[in-house]
């Protein structure tokens, strides 16, 4: 008796662990392009992005220029960023060149509820 109550107590451990990670939606970087309008290489804050974000449910991303590079310094710059939370949900958002310097974009995996949505 002893034994099949231990059993049962870690297949209760089992189930919880694995009913808790399906809800578990994060961030996974795909590309991040900060500067396209002034000539940047396409992708090149795609590390930076994964770096700050990767795993997060949210996360507020700053573009670290040190990091990425900035060779057209008086080029007012803009960003986009594109993530997955799932296999099939991709997500794209940007910030326009009049946001200004350490703007922040702000990506998230939760799931939004009740009206328009």
């Amino acid at each position: 008796m002893n034994g099949f109550r231990q059993v049962c107590a870690m297949t209760g451990v089992v189930v919880l662990a694995s009913v808790s990670a399906v809800g578990a939606r994060t961030i996974t970087a795909v590309s991040a392009t900060y500067g396209a309008n002034c000539g940047a290489p396409g992708g090149n804050a795609t590390r930076d992005l994964i770096r700050q974000c990767n795993g997060l449910d949210t996360c507020e991303y700053v573009p670290d220029r040190a990091r990425i590079g900035d060779t057209a310094r008086v080029c007012r710059k803009d960003l986009q960023a594109d993530w997955r939370c799932t296999d099939s949900e991709f997500h794209t958002a940007m910030l326009s060149p009049e946001a200004g310097a350490n703007s922040t974009l702000v990506l998230s995996c939760i799931e939004q509820n009740g009206p328009g949505h």
